[in-house]
């Protein structure tokens, strides 16, 4: 008898969710993805919707083409990892430029200036 590996058993719906997340941030329909990586669009669906178990090639080649952190989901137990909302932004941050930059350390530390001073 075959034993169930951790892969098999492992659910990738929190996952799948990730990658759908930062295809559309990306503006990358789900069949240009498809495409992309020579898949058929129902399975992308069914990886982002589903939970379905990609191979480790097609796993690897999502979370890498997002740059999608999976420690949390692997290591849900883990209370140092960083959040996912933590991990998004982080991943947004790398698609600005300088000045984008500077705009959104000015809008951080506005908001941390305003709970100091108790007005949020």
């Amino acid at each position: 008898m075959m034993r169930e590996s951790i892969f098999e058993r492992f659910d990738f719906t929190s996952i799948g969710q990730a990658i759908k997340t930062a295809r559309s941030y990306q503006g990358i329909t789900r069949e240009k993805l498809a495409e992309m990586l020579d898949l058929a669009p129902r399975y992308i669906m069914a990886i982002e919707n589903q939970g379905q178990h990609p191979s480790f090639q097609v796993f690897y080649e999502l979370i890498t083409m997002f740059n999608i952190l999976v420690d949390q989901y692997l290591f849900p137990e883990n209370p140092e990892l960083e959040s996912v909302q933590r991990q998004n932004l982080y991943s947004l941050l790398d698609s600005l430029d300088e000045k984008d930059l500077i705009i959104i350390e000015s809008t951080v530390r506005g908001i941390i200036k305003a709970k100091t001073e108790g007005k949020i």
